[in-house]
């Protein structure tokens, strides 16, 4: 054999061996019933005061817009953020509610609309169905008032509705909720779409929107 054909053999030989060692210590762990240990925090005391100002933090720390609103001016908050951005057109998703959509913009259901065609769009809005405090991290789920994946992957502007009534602390939190639609296609968004190559040059908008702005809108504590 060649120098080649003998490093090959020697590598495939190695990575045999390594599979079966992996087998034979999964199905030892498997016959004896061994538990996986989840020695991590699943929650935190935090009050929601609490968990509203730690996921602003994060996303002010991840370069996104934040907007508090109560929930009587929701539709006053979105006017106010797109006419900040000069923008008069949305693409919006089936289902949210007309009480957010304010007079004088057109918003355009775009659920069935192809990648070209939402490109054509400044932006898009949606809702949201949860919110990660310790990650800052918003989960969308194919739905109402959220629509496709490609919805709010594709426009170069998101503006995001959040309700304070949608905050869970943790991670693991997150998924106990999320495991009755865990078959709906969902997306985690935490700041906007950002990369950075080897030489750390940060560019954003290269798998998602540039810019990510959210209404984090409180109810009234009764």
């Amino acid at each position: 054999m060649s120098d080649r054909d003998t490093i090959l053999h020697s590598i495939r030989e190695s990575l045999r061996a390594s599979s079966q060692a992996t087998a034979v210590a999964s199905t030892r762990s498997d016959a004896a019933g061994d538990p996986i240990p989840r020695t991590y925090r699943e929650s935190s005391p935090r009050t929601l005061a609490d968990r509203l100002a730690l996921f602003e933090h994060r996303l002010r720390d991840y370069e996104a817009g934040i907007t508090r609103a109560p929930a009587s001016a929701i539709a006053a908050a979105i006017a106010q953020c797109l006419a900040a951005r000069f923008i008069s057109r949305l693409a919006v998703p089936r289902g949210l509610p007309d009480s957010w959509l304010p007079p004088g913009i057109h918003f355009e259901p775009a659920d069935d609309l192809d990648p070209a065609a939402l490109e054509a769009f400044p932006g898009v809005l949606t809702a949201c169905t949860l919110a990660i405090a310790e990650t800052g991290t918003i989960v969308l789920q194919s739905g109402p008032g959220q629509g496709p994946r490609r919805l709010s992957l594709v426009p170069d502007y998101h503006l995001c509705v959040v309700l304070d009534t949608q905050f869970v602390d943790t991670v693991p939190e997150a998924f106990a909720q999320l495991s009755a639609t865990a078959t709906l296609p969902t997306t985690f968004i935490s700041g906007p779409s950002a990369t950075s190559d080897i030489e750390m040059t940060r560019v954003r908008g290269v798998h998602g929107p540039r810019t990510l702005e959210v209404i984090l809108v409180q109810h009234p504590v009764s």
